[in-house]
């Protein structure tokens, strides 16, 4: 299951990187957060139930955080 999160930070590590060249910082830094959680979490040796708990733990704070996002700060509109 460490192999994933590394995976994970892979991933999150290319998007940290287009959306850098894309000019796009706050996300960038958003998604450079999230590697280096996924990379300092993939080496800490933890149990399988430990990591699918910590995996649990960030879909539900992504959804939270999306929800959240969507209904209050994301104006609907065509634009600027």
């Amino acid at each position: 299951m460490d192999r994933m999160f590394r995976v994970l930070a892979f991933w999150t590590g290319i998007f940290t990187v287009m959306f850098y060249v894309g000019d796009m910082m706050n996300t960038a830094l958003l998604f450079l957060v999230q590697t280096a959680f996924f990379l300092t979490v993939s080496y800490l040796k933890l149990s399988e139930r430990m990591y699918m708990y910590l995996f649990g733990a960030y879909c539900t704070v992504f959804m939270v955080g999306f929800t959240w996002y969507s209904e209050f700060i994301l104006v609907p509109g065509f634009g600027h």
